[in-house]
Order: C-alpha cells, then structure tokens, then sequence
C-alpha cells in the first residue's frame, strides 16, 4: 500500500513540476527580459503565483531573474563563489568562520542595491550569514546539527 501511495505521489508531484515549466509568457514579460539581457541563452521560465522566473545562462553564470507579470524586474539571485564576494566580506568570513566550510553562496540583485547570502557548515553547526550593504555579515539562523 506504501509503494502505491508513493508512486502515485510522485506522479502528481512530477506533473505537476513539468506543467509549471516553460509557461507561456505574456509579451510584456518577454520585451523586457530580452532587454535586459540581450544575450542570455538557454532560458527556461517558471511561474509563482505573482511573478515569472527565468532561468537562464548568461557571461557563463547561471543567473535567475524575476518579473511582475506586468514585466517590471523584481530581482536576480545568482550562485557565486566566495572569491566573487566583495573584498570585506572575504576577510570577514575568514577572520570569523574560518573553521566553516561554505555549503551555498548566493548573490541577491534587486533595483535598490545587491546583498548576499552564505551558509556556513561545520561537524557542529549551521550558519546562515545575510549582508545587505555588502560590509558587514549579521546572523540571519544557527542550528546545531544532530
């Protein structure tokens, strides 16, 4: 009975992820991503239920950018590595976390400004630093790990 819930599960999950890619995109959408990156390939859009995300490659970054469906830029959120972090914040994670290991870095580029988003693993913990001026990191979460 457990594996027939499952597999049945599972197709309604992957139905349902297939049925929210590549959604057809109003044009407003399209005109103003195209505008904004004239040279992304590989594009794959997604929907939320206020916003259209495309996935894309661009200057051989994996980036993904966010839209009204009115076509207004929300935001790009893009996996980095930490020499892409600015300079302060480099030292910062050495001088203070350097017995961590990085597990996911992620820069957030929104209209007012970019910040970023690191966690930080050890055998012990979990930490989850957030930077919105690009100076200084503050604690955004920390668990422990079993």
């Amino acid at each position: 009975m457990k594996k027939i819930f499952l597999s049945a599960a599972l197709a309604i999950i992957t139905g349902l992820a297939v049925s929210a890619e590549n959604p057809e995109v109003n044009a407003q959408v399209l005109a103003a991503f195209k505008n904004q990156f004239p040279a992304a390939s590989e594009t794959e859009w997604s929907t939320g239920s206020e916003y259209y995300k495309a996935s894309f490659v661009y200057n051989n970054n994996y980036v993904n950018a966010y839209y009204t469906s009115e076509g207004e830029f929300l935001a790009t959120i893009r996996n980095i590595s930490s020499v892409d972090l600015p300079v302060v914040l480099q030292a910062n994670l050495k001088k203070n976390y350097g017995s961590f290991w990085v597990s996911e870095l992620f820069e957030l580029s929104k209209q007012d400004g970019t910040s970023y988003s690191v966690t930080l693993e050890n055998a012990d913990e979990k930490i989850i630093l957030k930077s919105v001026n690009g100076t200084a990191w503050t604690v955004f979460k920390k668990t422990g790990k079993v």
